[in-house]
């Protein structure tokens, strides 16, 4: 894999986990809640229709996730742009290792919540987001 495709693979990346963002900050207010409440239902599956967004204290964790979701995205397309030409292996070792971090404690947090199934969801998201970021690029 070149430079050129890893730098792209990184804004890929920064999509993945930037777009989670507004749909967590739309499950701030009940009027705009439902893709956050499909989402998590989707996440805690099955889908039941359990899930919901009535408590102000899930629509302000809402909040919090959207935010960090988005900015973390956002630093992953900067550090694409501004960082990768300079310092390619550490910008791409620095990415991988944020994704395993919030792997390793979101799946444990789901299925110490009793939620494991999002687990699963993480694996896929991990796999679509690291991508071929796994392997230091060539030339």
């Amino acid at each position: 894999m070149t430079h050129s495709f890893q730098r792209f693979w990184l804004k890929i990346t920064a999509i993945v986990v930037g777009s989670f963002g507004p749909v967590f900050f739309f499950g701030t207010m009940l009027q705009t809640s439902e893709p956050a409440r499909i989402t998590l239902d989707l996440l805690g599956w099955p889908v039941d229709g359990a899930t919901t967004y009535a408590s102000a204290d899930t629509r302000f964790l809402s909040a919090l996730t959207g935010g960090f979701l988005l900015g973390w995205g956002v630093m992953i397309w900067c550090l694409s742009s501004w960082v990768y030409d300079a310092a390619p292996e550490a910008t791409r070792r620095s990415v991988v290792a944020g994704l395993l971090g919030w792997f390793v404690l979101d799946s444990a947090g789901s299925i110490a919540s009793g939620n494991a199934s999002n687990a699963f969801f993480n694996v896929v998201v991990l796999l679509v987001a690291v991508g071929p970021l796994w392997r230091p690029a060539r030339g």
